[in-house]
C-alpha cells in the first residue's frame, strides 16, 4: 500500500471508527438507565429508542451513497456527520423516552457510512482496496472492543446525558478530519450502469441479508444481557469486568481467523464458523442459566463470531460490488444494517415484553440458523493478491 492510500485509509477508518464508537456506547448501558426516565419502564419503548436510529439511517443510508457518487464524498460526509452531531445533543439534554427516541432518528439522518467505504474504493487501488477494507473492519472492531468494555465505565461518570454528549463530540471531530486529514480525490469517473445489477447480485444479497440478521441480534442481545448482568448482582458500572475479558480474548483470537480467511484463501469456511459461533451463543443465551460467569462465557462465543463477520465483510462487499456502482453497492449493504438494528431493537423491544428474555434469544437464534444456511450456498470469493 502507497504512503498516500495509507494515509487515507487509516484517516477514512479513524471516521469510522469515532462514527462507530459513538454508535457502540450506547448499547451496553442504556436499556439499564432507561428504567430511571419517564417511559423507560415500557420495553418496548426501549427498543424503539435503540432501534430508531436504525430506521432512518436505513432511509438514508442509499441516498448518501448515491448524493457522494453525484457531488462529491467530503461535503456529503461532512453534512452527514453534523446531522449526526445534532440528533446526538438533543438526545443528551433529553428528559424523557420521547426525546430520546427523537435525537436517536435524527442521528439515523447522518449514514454516511456508504459514503465513507465508497471514498476508500476511489482513493485506493484494486489490488490494495481488499487490504483497505479490512481495515476499516479492524477499526470497527476495535471501536466496538473498547465502546463496549468503556461505556459502563463512562457511564459511572458522566451518566446518559453526558454519553450522548461525547458522541456528538466525536462526531464535530471526525468532521475535522475529514476536511483536513483526509485528502482529496478526483471525482469518480463512474460508468453508468443498472442499479439493479447491485440488487439482483446474489452474492451481495446473502451478505445484505447476513448483516441483517448480524445487527438485529446485536442489538436485541444489549437489550437484555445488561439487565441480565444487573439482575445477578453486577452493577452496570462494574459491567467492564464481564466486557473487558470477553471483548479482548474474542478480538485476539480473531485476527488469526482473519489472516486465515484472506491470506488462505478460506473466506467461506470462516464466514460460516462466524455465524455458527453466533448460533450457538444465542441458543446457550436462550437455555443456559443466566449467572454472570456463564453468562460472560457465552459472551465469548457470541463476540468471537460476531467479530469475525464485522470485520471480515465490508472487504467482501469491496470484492463483489460492480466497479462501477460502489456507492450503491456499499449503501444497500449499509442499510440492510439499519434495517437490522431497527427491527433488533423494536421487534426485540416487544419480544422481551411479550415472553421474556429467552424467547428473544431464542427468536435470534432462528433468526441466525435461517443465516447460515443461505451462507452455506455462498461462492468462494475471489482471491487477491
Amino acid at each position: 500500500m502507497t504512503a498516500p492510500e495509507l494515509r487515507a485509509t487509516t484517516s477514512l477508518a479513524a471516521i469510522f471508527a469515532l462514527r462507530m464508537l459513538g454508535l457502540f456506547m450506547i448499547m451496553p448501558v442504556f436499556s439499564v438507565y432507561a428504567k430511571t426516565i419517564p417511559g423507560g419502564d415500557n420495553v418496548l419503548l426501549v427498543g424503539i429508542a435503540l432501534g430508531a436510529y436504525g430506521v432512518t439511517q436505513s432511509l438514508f443510508y442509499i441516498f448518501y451513497g448515491w448524493a457522494s457518487d453525484k457531488f462529491g464524498r467530503k461535503p456529503v460526509i461532512a453534512t452527514g456527520l453534523l446531522i449526526f452531531a445534532l440528533g446526538s445533543f438533543v438526545a443528551a439534554f433529553a428528559h424523557d423516552i420521547t426525546w430520546i427516541i427523537v435525537g436517536r432518528v435524527i442521528q439515523g439522518m447522518g449514514a454516511v457510512s456508504s459514503a465513507v467505504l465508497a471514498f476508500i474504493a476511489d482513493l485506493t487501488s484494486e489490488q490494495n482496496r481488499t487490504k483497505a477494507m479490512a481495515m476499516v473492519g479492524g477499526s470497527i472492531g476495535v471501536s466496538f472492543a473498547v465502546a463496549i468494555v468503556g461505556a459502563p465505565i463512562a457511564f459511572h461518570w458522566v451518566g446518559m446525558s453526558g454519553l450522548f454528549a461525547i458522541v456528538g463530540v466525536l462526531s464535530i471531530l471526525a468532521i475535522g478530519v475529514v476536511v483536513w486529514i483526509v485528502p482529496d480525490a478526483a471525482r469518480p469517473a463512474h460508468v453508468p450502469a443498472p442499479f439493479g445489477e447491485v440488487l439482483h447480485n446474489v452474492e451481495l444479497l446473502r451478505l445484505n441479508f447476513g448483516v441483517l440478521v448480524l445487527h438485529a441480534t446485536q442489538t436485541a442481545l444489549f437489550l437484555v444481557v445488561p439487565r441480565l448482568l444487573v439482575d445477578g448482582g453486577l452493577p452496570v458500572a462494574a459491567h467492564w469486568k464481564v466486557y473487558l475479558p470477553v471483548m479482548g480474548l474474542a478480538f485476539v483470537m480473531m485476527v488469526p481467523a482473519i489472516i486465515v480467511a484472506e491470506k488462505r484463501g478460506k473466506m467461506k469456511p470462516v464466514l460460516l464458523g462466524g455465524i455458527l459461533a453466533i448460533l450457538i451463543g444465542q441458543l446457550l443465551l436462550g437455555s443456559a442459566p443466566h449467572t454472570i460467569l456463564i453468562v460472560a462465557a457465552i459472551l465469548f462465543v457470541y463476540f468471537l463470531g460476531f467479530n469475525i463477520l464485522e470485520a471480515s465483510q465490508p472487504s467482501l462487499v469491496s470484492k463483489l460490488a460492480p466497479g462501477s456502482r460502489k456507492g450503491a453497492a456499499t449503501g444497500v449493504y449499509n442499510t440492510t444494517q439499519s434495517i437490522g438494528l431497527a427491527l433488533g431493537g423494536i421487534v426485540g423491544g416487544w419480544l422481551l415484553k411479550q415472553g421474556g428474555p429467552n424467547m428473544v434469544f431464542l427468536v435470534c437464534a432462528g433468526m441466525v440458523a435461517v443465516w447460515l444456511a443461505i451462507a452455506f450456498g455462498m461462492k468462494p470469493p475471489p482471491r487477491r493478491t
